[in-house]
C-alpha cells in the first residue's frame, strides 16, 4: 500500500503527457497502419497502463450527446431514480441506478480504501428482450436493463451510442492481438457476445474526508476502458512504481486503459494501472467509461506469446464471469453467484 491520498498531492499533480495514439490511418485502413498502431500500442500498455487516441472515428455527436444524457439523467427526481436501483433487478446482474456513498473499493492494491464513493451512477448492460432465453433462465449477466419512464430519447440514444462504442472496440482487437505477437483476428472467438458495460457517473463538487474521493484508488476488472474525455478534469492514475499523474484532456478524444483481464491474460505484461476520480472543481463532473470484456464464459489462460519456460503463467485459468463475481461482491456488497 502507498502512503495516504492527500486532496494537496492530487491538486499539486503533474499533467502528463500520455502517449497519444492518431489513429487515423488504422481508421483509413492505409497500408502498414496496423503494425505501426500496434507497436505504439504496446509501448503504451507495457509502460504506462493508458493511452490517448484521437481521429478515432466515433462521431463527435455522439460523444458529446453521452455526456448530455449523463447530465439529463442524473437531473431526475431522486425517487424517479431509485426506482431503477441496481438492487431492484432480480439479482443476476448489476444494471440501473447506483445512489452516491453505497460502496467501498475492497481490491485496491495501492490505497486502504475506507470511505465510500461520492459519486452515483447509471450502468448499462447489454440490451435483451424479456424473453431473451438466457434473461428467463436467470443466467448471471443476463439482467435486463432498468430504463426511465419519463426520459425521452434516453434510451434510443444509449443504444445508438453503445453499439458504437462497441464497434470501436472491436475494431481494436487486431491491434492488441498483432501488438501480443498474434494473429489478427486471435481475439475474436473471446469477444463473441462480449460482456460490455456502460457506466454514466456524476461527481458533484462537495467536500471530501480524508481518504475519500469521486471513485477510490482501483484497477478496471475487464479487458480494456474506453474513456471519452470528460467536461471537467478529474482522472489521475499511478503508473508502477510512479506518483499520482492527472490525466491530460484533449477533446474528442478516447482514453483507453488495459484492465485486470488484460493483465491477467498476457501474464503481466500489459499494465493494469491503479485511477481514480475526483472533483476538485466547482462544476458537476460527468464520466461515461465504456467497458469492453469477453464473453463470461470464455475462458482466460496465458496467451502463447506471453510466457515461456523461463516466465511461466502467474495465473490459473479463470472467466471473465468468475472474475467479476468477485470483484463486484468485494466491491458493490452485492450478492451474486456463479453458477
Amino acid at each position: 500500500m502507498s502512503s495516504q491520498i492527500t486532496l494537496d498531492m492530487l491538486k499539486n499533480a503533474a499533467i502528463e503527457n500520455f502517449p497519444v495514439i492518431d489513429l487515423s490511418h488504422y481508421v483509413g485502413q492505409a497500408p502498414g497502419a496496423l503494425d505501426e498502431v500496434a507497436y505504439q500500442l504496446r509501448y503504451a500498455l507495457e509502460d504506462v497502463g493508458f493511452l490517448i487516441v484521437v481521429n478515432h472515428g466515433v462521431g463527435g455527436d455522439l460523444i458529446e450527446g453521452i455526456v448530455e444524457q449523463t447530465q439529463r439523467f442524473h437531473a431526475m427526481p431522486l425517487a424517479e431514480k431509485i426506482k431503477l436501483e441496481t438492487r431492484s433487478g432480480t439479482g443476476s446482474g448489476f444494471t440501473g441506478y447506483l445512489p452516491s456513498g453505497e460502496y467501498v473499493i475492497k481490491t485496491s492494491e495501492v490505497n486502504r480504501n475506507n470511505k465510500p464513493d461520492l459519486n452515483a451512477a447509471f450502468f448499462m448492460d447489454r440490451e435483451r428482450p424479456l424473453d431473451d432465453p438466457e434473461v428467463m433462465a436467470g443466467k448471471l449477466f443476463r439482467e435486463p436493463n432498468k430504463w426511465p419512464e419519463n426520459l425521452p430519447g434516453f434510451r434510443e440514444f444509449l443504444l445508438r451510442y453503445w453499439d458504437a462504442l462497441e464497434g470501436f472496440s472491436k475494431r481494436l482487437l487486431p491491434v492488441f492481438a498483432v501488438a501480443l505477437e498474434l494473429p489478427p483476428e486471435f481475439f475474436d472467438p473471446a469477444f463473441e457476445g462480449a460482456q460490455c458495460a456502460l457506466r454514466l457517473s456524476h461527481f458533484p463538487p462537495v467536500a471530501y474526508q480524508d481518504n475519500q474521493f469521486g471513485l477510490a484508488p482501483h484497477t478496471d476488472a475487464n479487458f480494456f476502458t474506453v474513456l471519452p474525455v470528460s467536461n471537467v478534469e478529474g482522472l489521475y492514475i499511478r503508473p508502477q512504481g510512479g506518483d499520482w499523474l492527472k490525466a491530460p484532456r484533449i477533446p474528442g478524444s478516447f482514453i483507453i486503459n488495459s484492465g485486470d483481464m488484460c493483465k491477467r491474460w498476457t501474464n503481466d505484461r500489459f499494465l493494469s494501472t491503479a485511477h481514480l476520480a475526483i472533483n476538485l472543481t466547482n462544476q458537476d463532473r460527468y464520466s461515461t467509461p465504456f467497458f469492453y470484456t469477453p464473453h463470461i464464459d470464455y475462458p482466460i489462460a496465458c496467451l502463447p506469446t506471453c510466457c515461456s519456460a523461463a516466465d511461466p503463467p502467474r495465473y490459473p485459468p479463470i472467466t471473465y464471469g468468475e472474475y467479476r463475481v468477485w470483484w463486484l461482491n468485494n466491491n458493490y456488497q452485492t450478492k451474486l453467484v456463479e453458477a
